[in-house]
């Protein structure tokens, strides 16, 4: 009697030790994600990122649509920040497809991509996606430039009632990539969305998002401190910080809650074609498609932007500099090469400066749009 008891009890300990282990299973493992922009048929290159920062190819997905080219674009095809968007609220991963007119949704799951639904932009030639709360929006560069408005609802779209806003532009399609828009963004609680006009009328766009996830009738259209306004983020402060490509600059502005801008500051890098912008650590980034390098920008409490270092260039990568993206424990930041089909992995160091890992090579040129977890 005395063994069976020890029997029972000894098979229950087992089955709860089994028990407990399956449900402390180690957690998946970060990813990064970079769209080809193939205009035969957009992909999705998906890689693990290993504790190091470098990247093991994991998979690739098609999106079931394709990429496309702006009309002069030679390294950036797309022109533009944002063409693959990473929710990490959802666990969703939107992709343009700016040849096919739609947008591609994947649900995430560690470097796993899974497709639930590829759905009509709302436009010509869509560019960039945002994510916010329930909301996504994305821009349409093409012809006058839209933005249509969907809400999440699982791991699909449904497109909101009054959703489409014209920017009133006049770009053809596909859109000349100095003058197509460059961004779509939420302000950070959601009561505004951004959009930059670059060359078309060097504006930066705010539209008030209202109560049921549609937007004003029109934007208030602020002139940007300098030329060609093309992507922004915002610093933890609130300010919005926008990289401006007229004069190779970066500017900070107070973000009002009418839609103005105010207080705007300015800092160039003095290197060539700065277009993309990210935040990483407390220090911004940009990529300097026409110098192949990164320069790395603080921003004061007064909004001030200062280069880090003598120069500002913290990182130096392949042909073309394009699209960035930061890993969420703010420890490492991959580049995209537009001209040489690459990604460079990078280390962020705590004085803001950059330490290069290694070199993903395998990619089209042409390719554009990079998101991480």
């Amino acid at each position: 009697m005395r063994k069976r008891v020890f029997m029972i009890l000894f098979a229950a300990v087992a089955v709860a030790t089994v028990t407990g282990a399956t449900a402390t299973a180690a957690p998946k493992r970060a990813a990064v994600f970079v769209q080809t922009n193939d205009p035969a048929g957009n992909q999705i290159a998906a890689y693990t990122r290993n504790s190091d920062g470098t990247l093991t190819r994991a998979g690739t997905y098609a999106t079931g649509g394709n990429g496309g080219v702006e009309s002069g674009a030679v390294v950036d095809s797309l022109a533009s920040q944002g063409s693959l968007t990473y929710d990490a609220e959802h666990q969703l991963l939107f992709a343009v497809n700016a040849g096919s007119d739609s947008l591609s949704v994947f649900s995430v799951d560690g470097s796993t991509l899974t497709l639930t639904q590829v759905v009509a932009s709302g436009g010509s030639f869509p560019t960039s996606v945002a994510a916010g709360g329930d909301l996504v929006y994305v821009l349409d560069a093409g012809g006058a430039g839209t933005v249509q408005g969907f809400r999440i609802a699982g791991s699909q779209l449904r497109p909101l009632h009054d959703g489409s806003r014209t920017l009133g532009l006049a770009n053809a399609v596909p859109p000349f990539f100095l003058s197509s828009p460059g961004q779509v963004g939420f302000s950070p609680d959601g009561s505004q969305l951004i959009v930059t006009t670059k060359g078309s009328t060097s504006s930066i766009d705010v539209f008030a998002v209202r109560s049921n996830g549609s937007l004003s009738d029109t934007p208030v259209a602020n002139a940007a401190a300098t030329p060609a306004p093309f992507a922004f983020t915002f610093a933890p402060s609130g300010r919005l910080v926008v990289a401006e490509a007229g004069v190779n600059a970066v500017s900070t502005y107070t973000l009002v809650a009418d839609g103005t801008l105010s207080g705007a500051q300015s800092q160039t890098d003095g290197q060539a074609a700065l277009c993309w912008v990210i935040a990483e650590g407390g220090n911004f980034y940009v990529a300097n498609a026409g110098s192949a390098t990164i320069s790395g920008y603080r921003v004061d409490a007064n909004g001030t932007p200062t280069l880090i270092g003598s120069t500002g260039v913290v990182g130096h990568t392949e042909a073309g500099a394009i699209d960035i993206a930061a890993s969420s424990d703010e420890r490492f930041l991959y580049a995209e090469s537009g001209g040489a089909g690459t990604v460079d992995e990078f280390q962020v160091n705590s004085d803001g400066t950059l330490t290069k890992l290694g070199i993903v090579e395998g990619l089209p040129t042409g390719f554009e749009g990079i998101a991480s977890t």
